[in-house]
């Protein structure tokens, strides 16, 4: 998953290298260490697709009370969704996506949420097949783009 975590970072930095973290070095490392500590936490959905004992895909969602900062009530809230580029295409995102929704709402999930970089199309349409409405939109700014800065 270290791997599929890694290539979620980079392609989220090659969206937007200014808004976005670059992979580094031991990302891979990083990322798999830190889904591990999230698998005995009651409130996390860890989720795998596997082909032929490989890992191919991966969901990461969570329960979350309420959220002041978004102005949310409770909510499941998908974190990560990602597909190995050579099983994309053949419904392996929309497998996840809805066993991740299943699991959610088995938890208590009243609905869920979650962030796509806007310049995910592919990642946005799959959102939207599966009856997500678009809600909030983030919006970034460089400081030093600043007049004077």
């Amino acid at each position: 998953m270290g791997v599929l975590g890694a290539l979620l970072v980079r392609t989220h930095h090659d969206f937007d290298p200014q808004r976005f973290l670059a992979a580094t070095p031991d990302t891979e490392h990083r990322y798999a260490s830190y889904l591990g500590t999230q698998l005995e936490k009651r409130t996390v959905v860890l989720l795998v697709a596997e082909s032929d004992g490989k890992v191919i895909g991966y969901t990461y969602a969570g329960i979350e009370g309420n959220d002041y900062m978004s102005l949310r009530g409770p909510a499941g809230v998908l974190y990560d969704i990602v597909v190995d580029p050579a099983h994309r295409g053949h419904g392996v995102g929309r497998m996840l996506l809805d066993a991740t929704l299943s699991a959610l709402e088995v938890r208590g999930a009243p609905r869920v949420v979650l962030s796509t970089a806007e310049k995910n199309k592919a990642a946005q349409r799959l959102f939207a097949r599966a009856g997500f409405r678009p809600t909030m939109l983030e919006m970034t700014r460089e400081l030093d783009d600043l007049p004077g800065g």
